[in-house]
């Protein structure tokens, strides 16, 4: 960081880290224990090398760009000064998030270690908000009690229940060839089901240990209750309830994703969503089954925002309409996100193959034909439409103010 300068570092900080993680990543995965889960160093080396990332883009954005070029997010994490060797290591290396995660923002970090949570993100809130916080230092046992008891639950959910739906079934010869195709899906939704109460536990506890030392308050509900979600990476109900696949991803993993928005998406010209995936799968591992997952997330994705922006609009129409649409794009959300999934459980090309081939690529199939039938916008075409209507609202506002026949003074306030 400090030989680059600030012009380029993000660039070089990227492949650094990326290429050093995924050499780890490699020599553990073809090394050591090939198709094994074991909880090793390139767990905490995921979570340092997207706040060394997040960092570097974030110093980039305070100290290279001009603020004009900067989105509203962009500006409250950008970071003014190179941070010093010790704030670095802090960040970095602090016990709260050194096993497990979540990431988070450098400059919430530094806020909270200097005893003001909110001074960045604030700055136009309510004021009775801020004499609030001013007042009364909130308390985080209630959600530390909260989210420490679900996560215990969530445990004891994946202990009871994994191993009597295992994911092998679905690409077992005898289940394939004597199970009716109804019985396969509601088998896969189900085995999938039970394979991510691990993860809630994990992600849930690690929220737990942030809140327990006062790190993630984010600020108040509209009754004044403490939000101690700033870093929270997940949401269960609405992971569970997801009636499409960006709804899902948008409460699955919720740090992570933020950093490959801000990292990648935002930033990449071309084919921003097909660039997000690779970077995804690449940071993962070198397992062959996530490069599938990821692959197939593609276009499945590409899928759903095509059926969202021309058909969703023919159900809003009544709210019983809605809720038939909703019934219905939650099924398919669930089976595509488990179709989705398999191989990223499976780990091995082998395996996931025979599982596709099992369901003869009709999703794949399915989600490529209306990708392409179902036209859908570039993102850049649909951010230039939005920033020309951002600017088109206030010319209005004087022609209406002048019927009214107000004074100079009075439109202009």
């Amino acid at each position: 960081m400090i030989l680059t300068g600030v012009e380029h570092m993000h660039k070089y900080c990227l492949v650094v880290a990326l290429s050093y993680l995924s050499l780890c990543q490699i020599t553990r995965v073809y090394v050591f224990d090939y198709g094994m889960y074991t909880a090793d160093f390139t767990g905490p080396m995921m979570v340092i090398t997207q706040k060394i990332t997040s960092m570097a883009f974030e110093i980039h954005d305070g100290m290279a760009r001009k603020e004009e070029h900067l989105t509203p997010g962009q500006k409250i994490l950008a970071i003014r000064r190179m941070p010093s060797l010790l704030e670095y290591f802090s960040y970095n290396c602090n016990f709260m998030g050194i096993l497990a995660g979540p990431t988070c923002s450098y400059n919430d970090y530094i806020a909270f270690i200097e005893g003001d949570p909110r001074r960045h993100r604030d700055q136009e809130a309510d004021r009775k908000i801020q004499s609030k916080l001013k007042q009364s230092e909130p308390s985080p046992n209630t959600e530390v009690i909260r989210k420490v008891a679900t996560s215990f639950f969530c445990l004891l959910v994946f202990l009871s229940v994994c191993k009597v739906f295992p994911v092998e079934r679905n690409i077992d010869d005898d289940f394939i060839a004597n199970t009716p195709f109804y019985a396969q899906v509601v088998y896969l939704y189900l085995s999938m089901l039970t394979t991510r109460p691990k993860y809630y536990f994990v992600w849930t506890l690690a929220d737990a240990i942030n809140n327990a030392a006062g790190f993630g308050f984010n600020g108040y509900d509209a009754d004044g209750s403490p939000r101690w979600d700033l870093i929270s990476n997940l949401r269960i109900l609405n992971i569970e309830l997801a009636t499409s696949f960006k709804v899902f991803l948008d409460n699955w993993n919720i740090q992570t994703a933020h950093w490959l928005k801000r990292v990648c998406y935002e930033r990449c010209p071309y084919h921003p969503t097909a660039a997000t995936f690779i970077l995804s799968a690449m940071w993962h591992g070198a397992y062959p089954g996530y490069y599938l997952t990821f692959l197939t997330g593609i276009v499945v994705t590409l899928a759903a925002r095509a059926v969202r922006h021309n058909v969703r609009p023919h159900f809003l129409q009544s709210p019983s309409y809605k809720l038939v649409y909703d019934v219905i794009t939650w099924a398919a959300t669930q089976i595509a996100i488990c179709y989705t999934v398999v191989p990223f459980v499976l780990l091995s090309v082998g395996p996931s193959m025979k599982f596709y081939r099992s369901w003869y690529f009709n999703l794949h199939i399915g989600c490529i034909l209306l990708a392409v039938a179902l036209p859908v916008k570039p993102r850049h075409l649909r951010l230039k439409e939005q920033q020309k209507n951002l600017l088109q609202g206030p010319v209005q506002q004087p022609v209406e103010a002048t019927n009214t026949g107000f004074s100079q003074k009075e439109k202009a306030t």
